[in-house]
């Protein structure tokens, strides 16, 4: 294994670590609170045949659930992967992997993405790699072979312009790059998507996603956790540390993505993720328009914990959304779309 991907390796494993130890969560809200449900005091509906059921990427969902990306490139990380993927196999939802940049600088890192297809053979699932990668010598060639490793349902690039700028190691050239996502967008085997990592998407980037040809934004907003924290704890010069301090609490809040981005419903999948924590916030995030909501260390946390601890985690999600549709008077999810207003 040579330095660069030896590095790669040892980065991924740096973050599983501060994510499951240290504060990495932003000081500014999501905006769930400031999200209502339409109350319905008799919901004219019976709870046990309420359908949460979701048909995306040509997949029936048993939920619209996502395990976020999060994880992969590392032999720690290939047991959380594997973890994760029999939960999103046992409850039908889905499911998206970290970055597979290490995977394919070295291919003995294969397996710990891999994982994930042989545990869960039916689950929806879908590939990443970063977006600035493709100003680094990646083309359709290697997101194919991303697809391929874990014979995905689509590919992930994620936006992370932040976490790149503050990473000493990072890859800061940006430019010219939605020709290359269009280009992608036309070759792929499968659908694109677009994530941020936690600092959400702008109208504007979103608008010029959608006419390049990717399928699906993801917002990622800011209100969970903070790359900009997590980051801050791997510098080792304190002026780096003192910048990674400053931004922890860039970007825009998950709420505010997801209106923002609401004209685009119907045109593109709308997955809201960063901050949530409940299937409250989920129900809220679907009644905003969103397709499916992600969730990243609420799961990776559970997880660490055991593989019953992140059943019932699940399991609680599942029922706090049955419980939101109920109260709504919802007895799909299409009922529930609309029924969100903000309180100001």
């Amino acid at each position: 294994m040579d330095k660069q991907v030896s590095e790669t390796a040892n980065r991924k494993d740096e973050h599983l670590h501060i994510c499951l130890d240290k504060d990495v969560y932003t000081k500014v809200s999501a905006g769930f609170e400031d999200i209502h449900l339409k109350v319905s005091s008799m919901p004219d509906i019976d709870f046990d045949k309420i359908d949460t059921s979701k048909e995306i990427f040509g997949k029936l969902l048993k939920a619209p659930i996502l395990i976020s990306s999060m994880t992969g490139g590392s032999e720690r990380s290939k047991y959380f992967n594997q973890m994760l993927a029999h939960a999103a196999g046992s409850f039908n939802i889905a499911m998206g992997v970290g970055s597979q940049r290490a995977a394919l600088e070295d291919p003995q890192l294969e397996e710990s993405f891999s994982i994930v297809r042989k545990v869960a053979p039916n689950a929806l699932l879908f590939s990443n790699l970063g977006i600035a990668q493709l100003n680094k010598g990646f083309g359709i060639e290697e997101c194919q072979r991303a697809v391929d490793m874990i014979e995905a349902d689509g590919l992930y690039l994620h936006l992370n312009a932040l976490q790149e700028s503050l990473q000493p190691e990072g890859n800061r050239d940006f430019s010219n790059l939605f020709d290359k996502i269009e280009t992608i967008c036309k070759l792929l085997s499968v659908p694109v998507l677009v994530k941020e990592v936690g600092c959400g998407i702008d109208k504007e980037t979103a608008k010029k996603l959608v006419n390049v040809g990717v399928k699906a934004i993801d917002v990622a907003g800011l209100g969970g956790t903070s790359w900009a924290a997590v980051e801050m704890y791997r510098q080792t010069l304190p002026i780096r540390k003192a910048v990674s301090a400053s931004f922890i609490d860039w970007g825009i809040p998950t709420i505010s993505a997801l209106k923002d981005l609401q004209e685009f419903q119907g045109k593109v999948a709308i997955i809201s993720s960063g901050g949530l924590n409940s299937g409250l916030d989920l129900a809220k995030s679907l009644a905003l328009g969103a397709d499916l909501g992600g969730f990243a260390r609420k799961f990776f946390l559970a997880a660490e914990k055991g593989e019953q601890v992140l059943h019932q985690t699940i399991e609680q999600i599942l029922l706090e959304l049955r419980i939101s549709l109920f109260c709504t008077g919802s007895s799909s999810l299409l009922e529930l779309k609309g029924k969100g207003y903000s309180k100001r």
